[in-house]
């Protein structure tokens, strides 16, 4: 099953900042629904673990991101799979920009489309879409924090 989501939020922090806390594996556990592990790898993407329910599907997802495209601190493409065993898994893409909202804002725009088999699949397309928007909110809601919180990293 394919699905494709696309949004944008304003961010209380420059550009600059945004990125650095984008590309932080830290970060990015903290503000990832269900993360239970993220690290950064060789290649220079990230391998994680998340727990994740939708409907009445419980499962584990390991999966591997790779970043390309980079510009830094304008945007990059997201690559990744994950795979839930039994319930099913997903593979998919992102394309994040960044753009400066004057000195200490920052717009972030995502297109992300993902496929996704197995159980999960079956649930439908109407409740894996809210779920999926019900967790990118929460994603942005964290991150949001997180960058409001503005020490940069050298």
């Amino acid at each position: 099953m394919a699905m494709n989501m696309k949004g944008e939020v304003s961010l209380p922090a420059s550009r600059n900042i945004v990125w650095q806390k984008l590309n932080d594996p830290d970060v990015l556990k903290l503000c990832i629904p269900g993360c239970e592990s993220l690290e950064r790898t060789e290649e220079g993407g990230f391998a994680a673990v998340a727990k994740m329910k939708i409907g009445p599907v419980s499962a584990t997802f390991r999966g591997k991101v790779d970043l390309t495209d980079l510009d830094p601190p304008n945007g990059y493409r997201i690559l990744g799979a994950g795979d839930g065993g039994i319930a099913g898994h997903a593979k998919g893409g992102a394309k994040v920009t960044l753009i400066a909202e004057g000195e200490d804002r920052c717009l972030l725009s995502y297109e992300a489309e993902a496929n996704i088999g197995g159980k999960i699949a079956q649930l439908g397309a109407r409740l894996i879409d809210s779920v999926a928007k019900k967790m990118a909110d929460q994603f942005f809601e964290k991150f949001a924090a997180q960058v409001g919180n503005q020490e940069v990293q050298a």
